[in-house]
Formats: structure tokens, sequence, C-alpha cells
């Protein structure tokens, strides 16, 4: 993949990843949105469109550090790619291994926070630079805050569950019902979250599709 190639395979690789996950929502309505999580689609009648969405997620992740690479200078913006491919490996490794692998939890582990310290640490790096536009900062903080509320809201969900008498280590698979009580928006925490993290990629790429670098 070439430099000038690669801002627009991150931006119509993303498309393609939130198309995948918008009709994963309509084709698998059984799963609640507001407390299954994007992960659990594998165990649907469309595993298929799961793993279309991380894979050309990550391929998105990964076209974008190639991107970015020309125009990122410091130390800073080195180690912001760094935390860009490592996100972009976490995606890809969820799309091989769903939640019923051992290597789906390393994989979430990897991806999740690695793409919210990237974009931090290269929002920072493009804007002192001034070689290029940085995206709006509220796309920056919006990958943190979303990293943040997933947090918190997984721990409502598991401490609602525990008070309710659900014991999760001692559950043989998904829950399939919640009990009455429990807060069902972990769900959600999970969309806004992978829609925070596309919507950073897409921004960040724009400004370099439309204004290439001067080779």
């Amino acid at each position: 993949m070439t430099n000038v190639a690669a801002p627009g395979v991150a931006v119509l690789a993303t498309a393609v990843a939130f198309a995948s996950l918008a009709t994963l929502h309509v084709v698998s309505p059984e799963y609640q949105p507001s407390w299954r999580m994007v992960s659990e689609y594998a165990n649907g009648h469309h595993r298929w469109l799961l793993s279309v969405m991380f894979a050309t997620w990550g391929l998105g992740s990964f076209a974008l550090a190639i991107a970015l690479g020309p125009v990122t200078h410091g130390w800073l913006g080195r180690i912001g790619l760094l935390f860009l491919v490592l996100a972009g490996t976490g995606e890809i490794m969820a799309a091989f291994f769903d939640i019923n692998h051992r290597l789906h939890g390393p994989a979430a582990m990897i991806g999740i926070p690695s793409l919210p310290i990237a974009a931090v640490l290269l929002t920072i790096a493009l804007r002192r630079s001034g070689e290029l536009v940085a995206p709006a900062a509220w796309s920056m903080h919006l990958t943190w805050i979303s990293f943040v509320l997933m947090g918190a809201a997984m721990l409502l969900f598991i401490r609602s569950l525990s008070q309710s008498g659900v014991d999760l280590s001692a559950q043989a698979g998904p829950l399939t019902s919640l009990p009455a009580g429990v807060t069902p928006v972990v769900g959600w925490a999970n969309r806004l979250l992978v829609a925070a993290y596309m919507l950073w990629v897409v921004l960040t790429a724009l400004p370099i599709l439309r204004h290439p670098p001067a080779s």
C-alpha cells in the first residue's frame, strides 16, 4: 500500500466496517444493543459479517498509520503510530478469534486501550508539526471519553448482575436474558466506543486525502 493510496483506504475500509456493524443491528435484532456486546454477534447467524467489520476496521487503522508516517515527526508522533498499529493488530485479531476463542480477550486488551492513546498522541503531534490540519479536538477527546464510559458501564453492569445473584464466573456461556434490576447500558457504551474510534480514524485521514503531503 502506497502513502498516496493509504488515506483513501483508511476512509473506505473504516466506512465498510461501520456499515457492517450497522447492518448487524438490522439482520440480528435478537441481540439487544442496550446490553449485548458487539462481539456477541459472532454467536448469531451472521458471524462472517462481524469478521468483515473487524477486518476492515483493522485495515483502516493500518492504512492510517501508513498515511501518517510521512507527516508524523518526533518521539510523540512515533509512539502514537506504534499504538495505532497495536490498535489495528487487536482489531484484526478479533476478526480471526471471536468471542468464543481464548485469544479474543488478548485482542481486546491490545486494541481497545491502544486507540485512545494513539489518538491523543498523534493529534498533539500533528498540531505541533503544523504540516497537517489535525481533526477536531472533540474527536480525539471522544476516544478516551468513550473508553472511560465503557469501563464505567462494564463495572456497573457486573455490579448489577452480582447484586441480582448472577455469578458471571459460573456461567457456562453468555447471558441470554437480564434479571430485574440490572441497568442495560453497557451495550450502548460498547457501540459508542466503536463509533468514536472509527470516527477519529476517518477525520484524521480525510485532510491527508484532500491535501496529500508534498513528496
